[in-house]
Order: structure tokens, then sequence, then C-alpha cells
């Protein structure tokens, strides 16, 4: 058994006002589990995270909405209301009292999203009117409906939405929250220019484009302080048809602009799963002067490098997270893995596939 020192991934780091010791860089990644019914966290995800929590340790809780039309995935909660405010409370005690952070991922799924999830069933929101290729990954959307462009004066009240819900999180107990930047959803909408084909001056240069992120970091970090923010993008993948023409320029002029909100974190997940570190990701580590968390397709000899070569400072793990909720223990003694169920991914369960996936001790006794 090899022992907490020589293993990269399990060694302290300082994240700002947060100590992350012992089992600190292995974090757990915001997935969406579809079993927040009526948009309400339930007691049942107080299991779930308290069963990934260890002292020490960074949680990332799922995408949550900011607003009513920030929706587009079946029973996935939202921080807009007091009464989902209040659904939080007990969930981040659990983690809590098990000693870990946790931060709250916040989105607006923009166009991926069906007149179905909208408030009156009007058409969703994005910075442009291209409709994205369905079907959904939970695949209850099979066609994606077409979105509204968004008007320049409305922009600023989105952005007070995402004010809205990060003050929300703190009030939960939150100890800071993630922009979901990435993967094809609002903001990701904006950056891209595959996407984005707005002439006004959240349009057409980088510059223009990355404005939208700009503005919502600096009014986010006005609202709970900068050291309460992450920040997730994703400028190399084409998740849900969100391709740039030039994506390195993208990363590194946004990783470069973020540091001057003095934000946490940046994270930034692979797309090529090769089992490789991925040669994209150093101009964007060199660039951003804050954290840098790798994420996505990393096991454990790999986590081990991106930290050991100083690519990442922590390693966000999904999947395997999921699927065993004492992953760090697992890492430490290199003991094998519990395999997950994709089937169960986006299933309303709430045990199957959510809190039934068995502890080290239990699998092998």
């Amino acid at each position: 058994m090899e022992n907490d020192e020589e293993i990269p991934l399990l060694t302290p780091f300082q994240l700002g006002p947060f100590l992350l010791n012992h089992r600190l860089r292995v974090v757990l990644a915001p997935m969406t589990r579809c079993r927040s019914y009526r948009s309400i966290p339930q007691p049942h995800a107080a299991v779930y995270y308290s069963q990934r929590a260890t002292p020490g340790g960074l949680l990332i809780a799922e995408a949550t909405g900011v607003s009513d039309t920030s929706m587009g995935y079946p029973c996935t909660p939202g921080i807009w209301t007091q009464e989902q405010v209040e659904a939080w409370k007990p969930i981040v005690k659990a983690v809590h009292d098990k000693g870990a952070v946790f931060f709250l991922q916040i989105w607006h799924v923009g166009r991926l999203s069906h007149t179905s999830y909208q408030p009156k069933g009007q058409a969703p929101i994005s910075c442009s009117s291209k409709r994205a290729p369905g079907p959904s990954p939970s695949g209850d959307i099979l066609e994606y409906s077409t979105p509204r462009a968004l008007e320049t004066r409305e922009i600023p009240l989105l952005i007070q939405d995402f004010c809205t819900a990060a003050r929300n999180a703190i009030e939960a107990g939150f100890d800071g929250v993630e922009l979901h930047g990435a993967h094809g959803y609002l903001i990701d909408q904006f950056l891209k220019d595959g996407i984005n084909d707005r002439t006004d001056g959240y349009g057409g240069s980088v510059e223009n484009r990355c404005r939208f992120s700009l503005e919502l970091v600096d009014a986010v970090a006005k609202e709970i302080g900068s050291q309460r923010i992450g920040f997730r993008f994703s400028p190399f993948s084409n998740f849900s048809d969100s391709a740039d023409s030039n994506p390195m320029k993208l990363a590194v002029f946004l990783a470069e602009a973020l540091n001057r909100y003095n934000i946490l974190y940046v994270a930034e997940p692979k797309v090529k799963l090769s089992g490789e570190v991925e040669s994209e990701l150093w101009p964007v580590r060199r660039a951003f002067k804050g954290a840098f968390l790798a994420a996505a397709g990393f096991d454990r000899d790999s986590g081990n490098a991106a930290i050991e070569t100083g690519l990442a400072d922590l390693v966000v793990y999904a999947r395997h997270f999921l699927a065993n909720p004492d992953l760090p223990r697992r890492f430490q003694l290199n003991a094998p893995l519990n395999l997950y169920d994709r089937n169960t991914f986006f299933s309303h369960d709430p045990v199957a596939g959510y809190t039934d996936y068995p502890f080290l001790e239990e699998s092998t006794g």
C-alpha cells in the first residue's frame, strides 16, 4: 500500500481561503443527476453528497438553475426561490458536517432547452436564434426548440439572475459557486463563434464574445466575493454544436482576462479521452494565475501525472466518483473501482445508481 506522501493526488493544497488537506486534490465533479423533483433539492441528495465528502475535500454540486428560464433537463435543481434555498440547507450541512468544502455550480442552459421547460411555453433564450441539434443527453428532448436571441437591454437582467442565484447559494451555506461556462450552455453560447452571430457589443471579436462572461464574473464577484468563484469553460469542445474556429485563442484570451478578477479557480475539461496529458491545456494553464482544475477522462495514474507535472492543481472526477463514493481512499490503496451504470445517470430513482454504490468494505466483504 502506498502512503499519502507518495501519491500526488492525496497531497494538501491551499485553495484560496480553503485548506484542502489529506485527500484534497480529488474533486467531485458537478454532475446532472435528475433527482430534484419539481426543481426542489431532495433529502436523498444529502446522502449522496455526504457519502462523497471527506475532511478537507472539495465537492462541486450539480448544475443548478438560476431562474425559471434556465431549465432544460428533467428534475434538475434550482436556486432562485426561497423554497429551493431552504431545501439546499440540510444538504450543505451534511457535507460540512463531514469537514468538506462545498461549491454549487450555477447555470443557464440557454438554447439547450424546449418550450415545455420554459415559463408559459415561451421560446428558450440564447445569444442567437440558431437551434441546437438534439437529442439532449438525458434523452427526454429529441429536438430542441428554436431559441429567441436576447436583446442587448436584456443581458444585464440575465446577469442579475446569476447574482441572485450566487447570493442565494451563500445563504444556503455553500462556500462558493462555479459558473458553468462549458459544454454548449448559455455562457458557452456567447463564447463560441460557431453559435454567437451577434452584431452588437457581445458578438464578433473574441473580446466581444467574452464580454458577457467577464461582466458576469465581475458582477458575481461584487455580490459574493471573488474568492468564492470558480469558472468552468470548454473552449476545445464542440458539445451540442458549440465549436469555435480558434479555440486556443479563445481559451488563452479568456484565461488571461479572468486574472483581472482574482477568482478562485478555473476548471477545464479535457475533450480527447486518450489517457495522455493534453497538450492543449498547457497554454491555458500558464495563462491563468489562479488554481487550475483539470476535468474529464482522468484515472488514478493520469490524475497523479497531472498533479506531478504541474498541469493541474486539482483533478475533477465525475463517473468514477459517482460509482465510488470512497474514491480518494480507493486511490490511496490502489484498490479496484466499482463500474458505473450509464443507464442510471439520468434516472429519477432516489437510490438506484445514486446512493447505492458500495464502499470498499462492502464491495470486498
